[in-house]
């Protein structure tokens, strides 16, 4: 499996309305966040999902959203605030050594990793710091496109994912991808 970071560039592609069609980031994530969340978003690129995720936490939650690209955040930081949801979003850069999401540790209560794992050339400290972030009984949600990644790495990685502690709850029908839902016991 390959582990390049999408260009900063491919970032205003991504937000193409007619992505919205294939992947409605309301459809995809309202049966897993709620007001009043604490939601982490590695990968966050310039806010695709984070935008909406912003809303469903509503004014009382937070999203925090994380990437490697200054690029990526000030788009993600701009679309927030002509959202007038930039006081709900925490947005940071991270190095490529860790998310930089210590202070969270047992605070977050959904996490969302979509379309980002396979482009870590670490998945198994990835998987360790966001098991670490949420609280007891708190979700992650994992999604990968299925051009990029085949069924045999998505299998790996959920079975990485597995040795950081989290427990499956199984392949999701319905979304995009290869989708599943993880859970920190």
């Amino acid at each position: 499996m390959a582990h390049t970071v999408c260009p900063w560039w491919l970032g205003y592609w991504l937000l193409s309305p007619v992505r919205k069609l294939r992947e409605n980031p309301r459809k995809a994530l309202s049966p897993f966040i709620r007001d009043g969340m604490t939601v982490l978003e590695p990968g966050c690129g310039m806010g695709f999902f984070t935008l909406e995720a912003a809303r469903l936490v509503g004014p009382t939650g937070r999203v925090v959203a994380v990437d490697l690209q200054p690029k990526m955040l000030a788009g993600l930081q701009r679309r927030a605030r002509n959202a007038g949801l930039a006081d709900r979003i925490d947005a940071r850069q991270v190095e490529h050594e860790s998310l930089g999401v210590a202070n969270l540790a047992g605070k977050v209560d959904v996490a969302l990793a979509l379309h980002v794992v396979h482009e870590l050339p670490e998945p198994g400290r990835f998987f360790a710091e966001v098991f670490a972030a949420l609280k007891p009984g708190g979700s992650l949600l994992v999604a990968e496109p299925k051009g990029h990644v085949s069924g045999i790495d998505f299998a790996a990685s959920i079975a990485t994912a597995e040795r950081a502690g989290f427990r499956g709850s199984g392949a999701l029908a319905g979304l995009w991808g290869r989708t599943a839902l993880l859970l920190k016991p």
